[in-house]
């Protein structure tokens, strides 16, 4: 249902002026929780995936080129609120410049179970403690690119589905199957050997052709500034190290987990 805003104080925007992204994880009460997702590409993808949308929110001038995703999303039912608003309200009411898109808010899908994601996978990544939103979502999207099977997250690592996050991910937070897992050591439990990518003295170089000839093999990468806690290394079955040169000793985490992937893809 197309409809046009002229009070910015609305309650249909409450979600998109009132709530910030870790407040939309636990609303409604009872509930999986809501995201928000921004620009076309991300909204499309996350509808693929089956992701509900609760409305869509849009200003004048991406109107018509979201002509398609408006009647996709009338097409599953159409009630759902479609509010128009001007550049200047859409500004005010979000409180910056939105330059990708529409945004929509949707009901967050209930993740699947760690069996569900480990079933027939072969290739996973952990991600301890990462909370740099930009980082999450470049590591999914490379994941997506480079053939990882699924991603899992630390309590302490912050939600894929922030806005942020699955907007750097281009919306691959919604192809790469994902979930939590608050230890490494349940991934033993589905014949996965662990690999901490960290700066150990023991640590195996990443072009080593031994690890390519592992068959469910776990890479766990760790937060942009620490790494990975001491315990996590300890837990680990091994680490490794991506070899450098010019004294370099590490790479910004998503750069190193991008360089990890491709190295250590399952040949399919």
């Amino acid at each position: 249902m197309i409809e046009r805003i002229e009070d910015v104080d609305d309650e249909r925007l409450r979600f998109y002026s009132k709530f910030t992204d870790a407040q939309l994880m636990n609303y409604p009460k009872g509930s999986s929780g809501m995201f928000i997702a921004e620009s076309r590409l991300v909204i499309e993808r996350a509808m693929k995936a089956g992701a509900r949308p609760v409305s869509l929110f849009v200003e004048d001038r991406w109107f018509d080129p979201s002509r398609d995703l408006v009647d996709a999303i009338e097409a599953i039912d159409p009630k759902i609120p479609i509010l128009r608003v001007t550049h200047a309200q859409m500004q005010e009411i979000t409180g910056y410049q939105v330059t990708r898109g529409p945004l929509a808010a949707f009901m967050r899908p209930e993740l699947p179970s760690l069996d569900e994601l480990l079933s027939d996978a072969h290739r996973v990544a952990v991600l301890e403690g990462i909370t740099n939103f930009t980082n999450i979502g470049a590591i999914f999207r490379s994941a997506a690119a480079l053939g990882v099977d699924a991603v899992l997250v630390t309590p302490g690592c912050h939600d894929p589905l922030y806005k942020r996050a699955s907007r750097v991910s281009m919306g691959t937070v919604f192809q790469v199957p994902w979930g939590r897992v608050d230890s490494v050591e349940k991934l033993r439990a589905h014949g996965f050997v662990t690999a901490a990518l960290a700066l150990e003295p023991d640590a195996v170089a990443l072009d080593d052709p031994a690890l390519k000839r592992i068959d469910k093999l776990a890479l766990v990468l760790g937060s942009e500034g620490y790494g990975l806690d001491g315990a996590t290394i300890e837990a680990c079955d091994l680490s490794v190290i991506i070899p450098m040169e010019h004294e370099v000793d590490s790479l910004n985490v998503a750069a190193a987990s991008a360089v990890a992937f491709w190295e250590l893809r399952a040949r399919r």
